[in-house]
């Protein structure tokens, strides 16, 4: 029998003396949740996990691409697309993504990722020739002119070659190397970094009938093997961010599942990035049709993964959410801590 570990996260100065920081967060714990397949859960001390374990979920991730994780990095979502379910054909062209990208920097964006594909829910795949001449004008002007932090949105090696080429420094690959075999190579090549996310099957078809046994479980253990496969193409540990993938393969209920038990994923040892921003299940729970009109819902999902130590959230709303980051945080433990 295996079993899994979920840290019971809390915020706030009073902090017993046992209590372990969450994965170099401001969150901390001195209970988890015991998980298996076969039992029912459990809620234990800490003290009764094992130390290889403690400082695997507890310690500060380190630091990729000069993100500091011990407070939530907001990643803005540019996506040079016609046809993304938010914002397709808003920004595809590089002048006019230069300044939402200078607009995103300038409300608080730490880092910013550009996508040449949409992975919404019934895309299709867009020829590795078409993502590229989409992105790589786009990462060279903004290059040029701002300094932040960019990762390139692809499952493709060819279109991560010329974006690495082009000067990002993260690639967010939705298939977690699950698309194309060329990709973990190359970034291995690179020494660059990835973020690998879980997803079950392919955009086309995902929201068909997705199925688990266990959706919490089941993604930990996939992410799990994503990694070890990383790390056999030759990346660190360190090197790696993941994320649970919200709405690839998922139901509404799959989705707040995984919400409800994200602070699992720092079993993994590596830092969590968590993409909700203007999601179907925000549509339907918030009754927002409209895509512009979740931010609300989308920042409420971002606060709650925020308290259980995720260090990225992806976001369209750059300026909301870090007006409530600054909020949040002052409320729960303070405007110096």
């Amino acid at each position: 029998m295996i079993d899994y570990f979920r840290p019971l996260a809390q915020m706030g100065d009073a902090r017993p003396s046992d209590a372990l920081t969450l994965a170099g967060t401001r969150s901390w714990f001195t209970h988890v949740e015991r998980l298996s397949r076969t039992d029912a859960a459990q809620i234990i001390p800490v003290s009764e996990t094992s130390q290889e374990w403690r400082d695997l979920v507890g310690n500060l991730r380190h630091s990729i691409a000069g993100l500091d994780f011990a407070n939530p990095v907001i990643m803005g979502i540019l996506n040079v697309t016609p046809d993304s379910f938010s914002d397709g054909g808003a920004h595809n062209a590089p002048a006019k993504a230069v300044r939402v990208a200078l607009k995103m920097q300038n409300e608080g964006a730490h880092l910013i990722d550009i996508g040449g594909e949409s992975t919404r829910p019934g895309a299709l795949e867009v020829p590795y020739e078409a993502e590229i001449a989409r992105t790589v004008p786009v990462i060279e002007a903004i290059r040029k002119t701002l300094g932040m932090p960019m990762s390139i949105d692809t499952r493709k090696a060819r279109v991560a070659d010329a974006a690495l080429a082009a000067g990002v420094n993260i690639v967010n690959d939705v298939s977690g190397f699950k698309f194309d075999p060329g990709l973990g190579p190359l970034c291995a090549k690179h020494a660059a970094p990835v973020c690998l996310m879980h997803a079950q099957g392919l955009p086309e078809t995902m929201q068909d009938a997705p199925h688990y046994d266990d959706v919490l479980l089941d993604v930990f253990d996939v992410l799990a093997e994503q990694i070890e496969v990383a790390m056999g193409f030759g990346l660190s540990r360190n090197q790696i961010i993941v994320d649970p993938g919200l709405g690839f393969g998922k139901t509404q209920s799959h989705n707040l599942a995984l919400i409800r038990g994200l602070s699992l994923f720092h079993g993994l040892g590596c830092a969590v990035m968590l993409g909700a921003s203007r999601k179907g299940f925000i549509r339907d729970i918030g009754q927002a049709p409209k895509a512009e009109d979740r931010a609300p819902g989308s920042i409420a999902v971002g606060l709650a993964a925020v308290q259980q130590g995720v260090h990225i959230l992806r976001v369209h709303d750059v300026s909301q959410t870090r007006q409530a980051l600054a909020l949040f945080q002052a409320a729960t433990t303070g405007l110096d801590s």
